[in-house]
């Protein structure tokens, strides 16, 4: 297709011809108004004229008889821009007035007509219109007295050439408007195209162009741009799930390896077997646990896990979570002291919200230094529900508080503790999935986890 073609089946031409036919319909409409008004109004100034002076020739009749009509009727005809007056006697005969060829009926019958007449003194013989109004005064006379409508066709014609000429213009110029408005459209639409035709051919990193006008396609564009972000941030996750798959997973699925290989090692006692079984059985479900986090994970980035959700109550779920811990908690010379708000209704999941505070609790009481207590505050403020769990552990550098959220990501001085790596990024993935977010501070000493959702209905 040629550019030409492709811009003229642009919905923006389409659209540009269907504002200018609207817009040519209702000029028409209105010029067609002001015609005809503005010749209604003059036939009845006309009229009015017309049946004023008939009434006062009737009256010079009446007191001054013919002569005294014919008198005034042959003064007036000789005045610039004279009304038209016609005298018959009643056989017919012309008596005074300046026309001609009247037709008889109009005569005969009294009455208002708009007939074709001829001036008298014309040098060209032609018909005119005019509006006239007859007469039969006593005696049988006929007496006539019309305005000329030449000046109302020529109005009307002065107003549809106008409108014709006017017409011509505006579909010239909306022709011309529609022609640079949908090139100027199709241009961004096909910088458009040229982008997502690079980015589906992989080029990731490619962006739609924004110009600074904050339109419409800046806004599109700026939301585009926003989706292929996220999209580049997932593809990026997938990468870094794989490489830490083959990198985190290597150790453990080797000790189950070598522990499968122990128990089948011959010689060794009923006894020694089992227990090397028992740790292949321990492995598997470290494994099964680490898969079933990934997976969650997944489901949770992917927005899988909303069909479950329903107004819940927070503060409950942070009650039974403190409840859950706190033998734990004391096992390992610990005090949780909770402070929670009731209630505190959010749109969510139940699991999931409570998934993520026992991560959070969990990660507490791993890392929070012996003897001390762990703060669990659950409060609301005008728009959101937060959530906050505060140790007086070693904490977390600031330089690393963004990287842990990621998969598998240990630090150094967690190696020690028993986990994947996985707990963090479930807690950041739940909290996207509820619009909320995760947020990581120190608390001088230790780490505040603060998880911040939406308060009320559905997010």
């Amino acid at each position: 297709m040629t550019r030409a073609g492709k811009l003229f089946r642009t919905t923006a031409f389409r659209l540009s011809l269907a504002y200018l036919a609207i817009f040519a319909l209702f000029a028409g409409f209105m010029l067609f108004y002001v015609a005809f008004n503005a010749g209604a109004l003059l036939r009845e100034q006309n009229a009015t004229t017309i049946d004023a002076e008939i009434k006062g020739l009737a009256e010079q009749y009446a007191t001054g008889g013919l002569r005294r009509v014919v008198g005034v009727i042959d003064n007036r005809v000789r005045q610039p821009g004279a009304a038209l007056y016609l005298m018959t006697a009643p056989a017919g005969e012309k008596i005074a007035g300046n026309i001609d060829g009247v037709p008889p009926a109009v005569l005969a019958n009294p009455g208002e007509y708009e007939i074709p007449y001829e001036a008298v003194g014309d040098i060209e013989a032609h018909r005119r219109l005019a509006l006239v109004r007859s007469l039969v005064l006593p005696g049988g006379f006929r007496l006539l007295v019309g305005r000329d409508l030449s000046d109302i066709t020529r109005l009307q014609n002065v107003i549809w050439r106008a409108f014709g000429w006017s017409m011509l213009l505006v579909i010239a110029l909306g022709v011309l408007a529609g022609f640079i408005v949908t090139k100027r459209v199709l241009s961004r639409i096909d910088s458009i195209t040229e982008t997502t035709r690079a980015i589906m051919e992989g080029d990731l990193a490619g962006r739609l162009a924004l110009t600074g006008s904050n339109d419409e396609f800046d806004r599109l564009a700026e939301n585009l741009n926003t989706m292929l972000d996220r999209i580049g941030d997932l593809m990026e996750g997938i990468r870094q799930v794989s490489n830490n798959i083959a990198h985190d997973l290597r150790t453990p699925l080797t000790r189950l390896r070598n522990n499968a290989e122990e128990a089948l090692r011959v010689g060794r006692s009923a006894d020694d077997a089992r227990n090397a079984l028992i740790d292949v059985i321990g492995e598997a479900d470290g494994l099964i646990k680490i898969f079933n986090a990934l997976l969650m994970i997944a489901r949770a980035e992917a927005g899988q896990l909303r069909e479950g959700m329903s107004v819940i109550d927070a503060a409950e779920i942070v009650r039974e979570i403190v409840e859950l811990y706190d033998p734990v908690a004391e096992d390992r010379g610990l005090v949780i002291q909770p402070h929670i708000d009731a209630p505190l209704p959010l749109y969510g999941s139940r699991e999931l919200i409570g998934q993520a505070v026992a991560n959070l609790i969990d990660n507490a009481l791993k890392y929070g230094a012996s003897s001390s207590e762990i703060s669990v505050r659950a409060i609301r403020n005008d728009t959101e529900i937060v959530i906050e769990i505060a140790d007086r552990g070693e904490g977390i550098p600031e330089s690393d508080r963004t990287r842990v959220t990621e998969r598998f990501v240990r630090l150094e001085t967690s190696r020690s503790q028993p986990g994947s790596g996985l707990g963090l990024s479930l807690v950041a993935a739940i909290a996207r999935l509820h619009r909320g977010t995760l947020e990581l501070a120190d608390n001088h000493p230790g780490l505040m986890a603060r998880l911040m959702l939406p308060v009320g209905g559905e997010p």
